[in-house]
């Protein structure tokens, strides 16, 4: 049937990351088990931690923004988007940036 089973040793550690916490397995027992081609993890363990993370919300910057930035500066809209970016939408220091850059 092409099942084939065996333990993965000396593995230290196992992550589990999601978009919103992490899971930590310590010393873990891992086996893994190959089946048509693809491989399973099986993992257990009794050293768990969770813990939540930090999410950042995406900076979402205008196009109205860019256009701002671009006219002020003489710059490309590539440029500006960049320094928005870098200043996170701040439009003022998006703009000072572009100027000290010459």
């Amino acid at each position: 049937m092409g099942l084939n089973m065996s333990p993965m040793p000396d593995v230290q550690q196992v992550i589990f990351r999601t978009a919103t916490k992490e899971i930590v397995v310590e010393d873990p027992e891992v086996a893994v088990i190959s089946l048509r081609g693809q491989k399973i993890f099986q993992v257990t363990g009794e050293k768990i931690s969770e813990k939540a993370l930090e999410t950042k919300p995406k900076l979402v910057i205008p196009e109205e923004d860019v256009q701002l930035v671009a006219n002020q500066t003489g710059k490309s809209l590539e440029e500006a988007r960049k320094a928005l970016e870098e200043t996170e939408g701040d439009l003022a220091k998006a703009i000072l940036l572009l100027q000290s850059q010459g």
